[in-house]
């Protein structure tokens, strides 16, 4: 449970964000009642969503001030810490601590190293940045797919419709994290709910192009529903990941295992927008072999390779 709510905290904030993004941009057009076009936020109509953003992390970084520290070195239990009020015991623990910070540090050293050949460690860790760059270059497509003309294989969609689409994602990820991955996940173990949700993610990009063919309420409800799939799918890869990557590992090394983890995939991450949109804009000036991947299973299935 603890796994899939991190998980889930993460995936909402990748769907929300867009999706704030979406609604509040232009607000001058969408809200003319509050928003006059001669206003600041008319004049700059991206500031909106920018500053709620910066004061969204203005808030996050003021919170962490008073997050209680999770690192502790116990040698002795917290009942003989708590009766250390004297002045011998005092000195005595406080030699303690720097005996049992010496040990920690030199142990550190051969942990860190066992850690890179512990291959059941580095091939979920492996795992896990090669998706977080699929779903970052995803995420980065997708938007720019959804608000592109008809004429570019696009949806046509305005900010406000992708928006409304990213949240009913962020709402459906929230229930299903919560509710039903953790009777999933006891069902079927991480490995077998990661290797479905990988094998499944393939014909659902696959079907985008396709329901780009449509219109009206059919294209709102197929869309919706795909969209909300990947984020599930991608939600429930990561969490199993997240579960092999922690079982890799003793107690006293997940820290360590996770650093390496987190630190791998934000490289990663980095590269994933600017690689999406890459692709995309490739796609956009007709070079066909940079289409991503649901664009070129349309150009394969309707129209000729030359």
């Amino acid at each position: 449970m603890g796994m899939s709510m991190v998980n889930t905290s993460w995936g909402i904030g990748l769907v929300i964000g867009p999706s704030l993004g979406g609604f509040l941009a232009q607000p001058a057009e969408k809200f003319p009642a509050s928003f006059s076009k001669e206003s600041l936020f008319g004049r700059f109509p991206y500031l909106l969503p920018c500053l709620l953003v910066s004061i969204l992390a203005l808030a996050a970084t003021a919170v962490c001030f008073w997050v209680p520290e999770t690192l502790h070195f116990h040698t002795r239990s917290d009942e003989e810490s708590e009766d250390s009020c004297n002045a011998p015991v005092a000195s005595t623990y406080a030699v303690d601590m720097r005996g049992s910070l010496q040990r920690y540090e030199e142990k550190s050293r051969d942990s860190q190293q066992r850690l890179l050949k512990n291959w059941p460690l580095m091939s979920s860790i492996i795992t896990y940045c090669v998706l977080h760059l699929h779903d970052m270059a995803y995420t980065e497509i997708f938007s720019l797919w959804a608000i592109s003309p008809r004429r570019h294989e696009g949806l046509s969609y305005s900010s406000a419709e992708v928006g409304e689409v990213l949240a009913i994602s962020g709402f459906g990820l929230l229930v299903f994290q919560l509710l039903l991955y953790p009777m999933v996940e006891r069902t079927f173990g991480p490995v077998i709910v990661s290797r479905i949700g990988a094998v499944l993610t393939i014909p659902l990009l696959s079907s985008y192009p396709f329901i780009a063919m449509l219109s009206g309420l059919t294209l709102a409800l197929l869309i919706n529903c795909a969209s909300l799939l990947k984020n599930l799918l991608s939600a429930t890869i990561t969490t199993g990941l997240l579960f092999l990557e922690n079982r890799a590992v003793t107690q006293e090394k997940r820290g360590a295992a996770n650093g390496i983890s987190m630190t791998s995939m934000s490289l990663f991450k980095a590269v994933g927008p600017a690689a999406g949109g890459s692709v995309y804009v490739r796609h956009y000036l007709n070079e066909f072999f940079f289409f991503p991947l649901f664009l070129l299973t349309r150009k394969l299935f309707s129209e000729p390779l030359f």
